[in-house]
């Protein structure tokens, strides 16, 4: 029996390590290979290629054919650059607004009854019941000239022409802020709803005015919420492809749809994999950041 014990221990701390290594580490090394790689015309569409019959002399000849100019490339074009803080500054923007928007819902569901909790948390997460292509597809009739905002808002007289939100930025906030809203308010609610609120009420009852105690209190116990949920919002945003080429206009400048044109319609597979480890690279830091907030908090809590 303790062998039995032993050997399941051991596998409930190798499965995810398994999960990890094949479905993370061994993609992410086959593109780290490709970004060094030259593109050539024939299929794969990329040269050096490692053949495992070679030997292990074959795999060294095929490492001392790498190159770095792919990532010299996307230093030296300002397409790549100005992509990439296109990406972040959008990303950024529309995680503030998802938490500006997902604060006051969470916080809400937090102190509603104990038997109504369910049922809000169910309209939270009811949205992912529906394809996720779909519902961006939905929110292009609804911003388009003719749709049903304007009709809308022409109906009850606030403007006379309609108003050209599609195939801009707006739209792309609009876009991201909605899918991403459920990400946000999961993990408020989580940091909320275990909060004693009984604190606000001892803070109120020694002179703090309601918005002193939010700011002393709840906002305090509700930073590793914000925190986990701004990173759940920000690091997909930042890579997010499908909205700005649904919702966003030509002028949209995202780095999924420049990693998407360098893939399958230049076909320049070495440098549209550079621009996935760059992108990769640029993400890890935020999830740095988590990882030591975390750490620190623990070591506080003991």
């Amino acid at each position: 029996m303790k062998l039995i014990s032993a050997i399941t221990r051991r596998l409930v701390i190798i499965v995810p390590y398994a999960w990890l290594l094949i479905f993370f580490l061994v993609p992410f090394l086959i593109v780290l290979k490709i970004s060094f790689s030259e593109p050539v015309m024939s299929m794969p569409p990329y040269a050096p290629t490692i053949d495992l019959a070679d030997g292990i002399s074959g795999i060294f000849d095929a490492f001392r054919q790498f190159s770095f100019s792919n990532y010299l490339w996307l230093t030296e074009d300002s397409l790549y650059i100005n992509a990439y803080i296109s990406s972040i500054k959008i990303a950024f923007i529309s995680t503030m607004l998802t938490l500006l928007i997902g604060f006051p819902l969470a916080y809400g569901m937090a102190r509603a009854p104990s038997s109504l909790r369910p049922t809000l948390l169910m309209l939270v997460i009811l949205p992912f019941w529906t394809s996720f292509l779909i519902r961006v597809y939905a929110w292009i009739g609804i911003l388009k000239p003719e749709g049903l905002l304007n009709q809308a808002l022409m109906a009850i007289g606030l403007i006379d022409d309609p108003l050209i939100i599609l195939n801009t930025d707006t739209a792309v906030y609009i876009g991201i802020v909605y899918s991403y809203l459920p990400f946000m308010v999961l993990p408020l609610y989580a940091a909320l709803e275990k909060m004693d609120y009984a604190l606000i009420e001892a803070a109120q009852d020694l002179g703090c005015t309601p918005i002193s105690a939010f700011w002393k209190i709840t906002f305090p116990l509700a930073i590793p919420g914000i925190v986990a949920g701004c990173l759940l919002v920000f690091i997909p945003a930042v890579g997010e492809f499908v909205i700005p080429d649904l919702l966003g206009g030509s002028r949209t400048l995202m780095i999924g749809k420049t990693l998407w044109s360098e893939f399958f319609n230049n076909r320049d597979w070495p440098v549209s994999s550079a621009v996935a480890v760059l992108l990769l690279l640029i993400l890890v830091v935020p999830i740095m950041f988590f990882q030591q907030m975390q750490a620190k908090s623990q070591e506080s809590g003991r």
